[in-house]
């Protein structure tokens, strides 16, 4: 890879996964929200995931985690400036794959079906 690349690719690599940009995405729609908050408003995603998103995040410094001293502890999670920074970076995407997504799945689908057919496969 071309050094100058290997940023963007470390970046894309992090946010690229399944649970990523979900996560940054609950996280932008909240002030500061507690971990149960947050797994049910992500959905699907398990505990153990969401705790390893959570901490790639905050190593990232993506995500701060802001610990109460209340017993029990109370734990809250908000996007950092930088977290913010990289969200509003990726406003063009989510408006692009959402103007997109249709016509993706429509050219997914015709491709597969000619490849179903030996007549017209390459």
């Amino acid at each position: 890879m071309p050094e100058d690349c290997r940023p963007i690719g470390n970046l894309l690599s992090r946010i690229g996964d399944k649970w990523t940009i979900l996560v940054m995405r609950v996280l932008e729609r909240n002030e500061a929200i507690r971990f149960k908050e947050l797994h049910r408003a992500v959905g699907g995603i398990s505990q153990r995931m969401l705790t390893v998103t959570l901490r790639n995040l905050e190593r990232d410094g993506l995500v701060i985690r802001t610990v109460y001293p209340t017993i029990p502890p109370r734990v809250e999670y908000a996007l950092s400036e930088r977290g913010a920074g990289l969200q509003e970076a990726m406003m063009p995407l989510f408006t692009w794959t959402r103007e997109n997504a249709k016509d993706i799945y429509q050219s997914q689908i015709a491709f597969d079906l000619a490849k179903e057919d030996p007549v017209t496969a390459r």
